[in-house]
């Protein structure tokens, strides 16, 4: 009977079971408990079946859950999921969340997303069947609607860095349009007109912002934008230090240069290093990362605080495990200008 209307996809009535996950997917109880729990032995395809039943369900197994409980019902952990934890700006995040959660007695699981849709479905699906308290997710995907059953399960989730799309949860973020136009009005007020842009993913929403403060600055400066001096999907620094080095050296280079992420600011450094134009090409970069100051010139940011906002993300999701039923909020944390030199080189 619970098959057959598993296979209808109408309510079962009560939590599916991986029979249901295995009837709607047409694939045996043992290929389903492979995929729930990373075991090899499952093709592509019947694991794409499985996923899929997953999620048509809202299938969440108990792992563990049992023994981790305490009074209450709560695991006393907390799932972390960042762009990726090497990045200094993650690692300053996790370590601040961690701050809050360790005195309370909360371990803090952490894992990367690498900006990809389905690793965030599938990390935030684990943390969820290992029952955690609470989850901060900085989102890689569009669309967080998927986690309603999650919230409605009563599990807490505050988004970090960027807001939830289509899910109404807390999030913590930054003044990314306003900083960024902050950082090339620096420029402009220091007699720059041909300001280059090189960004992170063009589809990712923070790049976005700060190529909206960008546009920004330069409209109200009353200056046309060059589109051959804006480059996107600059994802590591090998990519920016190339694209940086191959745009300096054009026949009509630009005498500035915005970094709108840590990573290809470090990049962009480097090119102009090799080049020896880090004397006269100016760079401004958005966030901030380690030994900034102690190259030579220093490098002027845009400085996130990831101490700031970790700290604001963990309180809040702490404040919900506690009971809070407020409204969502959106709470924002601003950002500062650094001048440390290589900003304020004149043309």
């Amino acid at each position: 009977m619970h098959e057959e209307t598993a296979r209808r996809g109408q309510p079962l009535g009560r939590r599916p079971t991986m029979r249901d996950v295995a009837a709607v997917a047409g694939v045996s109880l043992k290929t389903v408990s492979r995929v729930v729990n990373g075991e090899p032995g499952v093709s592509s395809t019947l694991g794409r079946r499985v996923r899929d039943a997953i999620d048509e369900l809202d299938f969440r197994p108990n792992i563990g859950a049992r023994s981790l409980r305490r009074a209450g019902g709560r695991t006393a952990t907390v799932g972390l999921l960042l762009e990726d934890v090497s990045n200094p700006f993650s690692s300053a995040l996790q370590r601040a969340v961690e701050d809050v959660a360790i005195p309370r007695g909360v371990m803090v699981f952490t894992a990367s997303l690498d900006e990809d849709p389905q690793r965030e479905r599938e990390l935030t699906r684990a943390f969820s069947a290992r029952r955690a308290d609470g989850l901060i997710i900085a989102p890689a995907s569009t669309d967080q609607s998927y986690l309603e059953s999650e919230v409605r399960a009563g599990t807490a989730i505050v988004c970090i860095d960027r807001a939830a799309r289509r899910l109404e949860v807390d999030s913590v973020l930054t003044t990314n349009v306003a900083g960024a136009t902050a950082g090339v009005q620096h420029l402009l007020e220091h007699g720059h007109r041909r300001i280059a842009f090189l960004g992170d993913r063009a589809d990712i929403t923070t790049a976005q912002q700060r190529y909206e403060g960008y546009l920004a600055a330069l409209n109200q400066a009353g200056i046309a934008v060059d589109t051959s001096i804006v480059l996107s999907d600059l994802t590591s620094q090998a990519l920016a230090q190339a694209a940086a080095a191959e745009l300096l050296g054009r026949a009509d280079p630009p005498t500035a240069v915005f970094a709108a992420q840590n990573l290809v600011t470090i990049g962009v450094a480097r090119a102009l290093r090799q080049l020896k134009q880090e004397r006269s090409v100016a760079l401004v970069g958005f966030d901030d990362f380690p030994l900034a100051d102690l190259l030579d010139p220093g490098v002027t940011v845009v400085a996130q605080d990831p101490i700031a906002i970790g700290r604001l993300a963990a309180t809040v999701l702490f404040d919900r495990i506690g009971g809070n039923d407020a409204p969502p909020a959106t709470h924002v944390v601003p950002t500062r200008l650094i001048a440390r030199g290589s900003g304020e080189i004149r043309p």
